[in-house]
């Protein structure tokens, strides 16, 4: 069995305009103050990363990594969750996504989809730089705003989306393959891909590709009432990543699941910090940890209560308490007798 890694944090939600966290030696600073040993970085925030020069030059790969590396800190993976996003995106949510995207390309839904494709490459070949292994990010969504079917869908509008949802991805994924580097997809709602299921629809149609891999998030299963812990057991082959991150949900006689146009404060499910809500991480460090998971607990901090520095310090805590140190031994090794062929044969009645 392998040790997972941690703790580790997102940067993305704590990033901002003042100072520490407007660059990334600041933050580094911030997060290794709280006893973080990994960062994860948004590959969207020019303040912490220039991606066309990181995917560009081995040299400037080395500076920001050196960088993290004189606070003790090890980059664990370039997110690119928001880029994944525009992939593939229905017509309704144009305006709203535009702010994704350059300014350049606003306003052009081709444009901005290319200027995404090429951001998920650039963020291939500078984690290849930087000598990481994954890249998580989101699918898009095609066929999200017909998700509950009423008035019912046209039959194969589903199944269309999920075709072309693939076209998509398939040849950005063979370019990971090239890289040597995993998408490992969010499975999150407002993504096409946003449980097993779904996942599966989208995996058989890019054929099992290799590259096309998960990264867990306990959190948005319990907002949609899927069982996590099996999930691992189902998809623990190909999950890649890990955020450490907690929610709770308390449906009542007036909101469930859908949480009724609410805010998250409001909500029966909601996204709180590690600790406070209903996860149970020591079974999931417990079940990933025997299946020989080996990559980087991350904290990714969302609460709509808690102030985000106490997230930040808690979570590290957090974390650190529950990482398992694997034994090396069997706990019963004191009892052992040893091993003899032959007298296994003798025990067992057999000459």
């Amino acid at each position: 069995m392998k040790t997972i890694k941690g703790p580790a944090i997102f940067l993305a939600q704590f990033a901002g305009d003042a100072a520490p966290f407007n660059t990334l030696d600041g933050m580094c600073g911030w997060a290794a103050g709280h006893g973080y040993k990994g960062i994860q970085i948004p590959a969207w925030d020019g303040r912490l990363i220039d991606l066309k020069k990181a995917s560009d030059s081995k040299d400037y790969c080395d500076e920001i990594a050196g960088t993290a590396a004189s606070h003790g800190l090890t980059i664990t993976e370039l997110a690119t969750h928001l880029q994944g996003q525009l992939v593939a995106v229905h017509p309704v949510y144009d305006e709203l996504m535009d702010g994704f995207a350059a300014p350049e390309v606003h306003g052009n839904p081709a444009a901005r989809q290319e200027w995404a494709v090429d951001q998920l490459k650039r963020a291939a070949r500078a984690s290849k730089h930087l000598g990481l292994k994954t890249v998580p990010t989101f699918s898009g969504a095609l066929a999200w705003p017909f998700l509950y079917p009423f008035p019912q869908r046209p039959a194969g509008l589903v199944e269309a989306a999920f075709d072309e949802l693939a076209k998509r991805w398939t040849p950005i994924l063979d370019y990971f393959d090239e890289q040597g580097v995993d998408a490992a997809y969010e499975i999150h709602p407002g993504e096409d891909l946003h449980d097993g299921i779904t996942y599966e629809m989208f995996l058989e149609r890019v054929n099992n590709h290799s590259r096309a891999n998960l990264l867990y998030d306990p959190s948005h299963f319990v907002l949609q009432q899927l069982d996590y812990l099996d999930y691992i057991d189902i998809y623990h082959e190909r999950i890649k990543a890990f955020h450490v991150k907690d929610a709770e949900f308390n449906p009542t006689g007036r909101q469930g699941v859908y949480g009724g146009f609410q805010s998250w404060v409001n909500r029966a499910g909601r996204f709180r910090s590690l600790g406070d809500g209903q996860v149970d991480f020591g079974a999931i460090f417990s079940k990933l940890t025997a299946y020989d998971f080996d990559g980087w607990a991350v904290l990714e901090w969302e609460c709509a209560l808690k102030h985000p520095e106490d997230g930040a310090r808690e979570g590290a805590q957090f974390i650190d308490a529950h990482l398992i140190r694997v034994t090396e031994r069997a706990f019963d090794d004191f009892a052992g007798s040893g091993t003899d062929d032959a007298a296994n044969r003798r025990i067992l009645g057999l000459k």
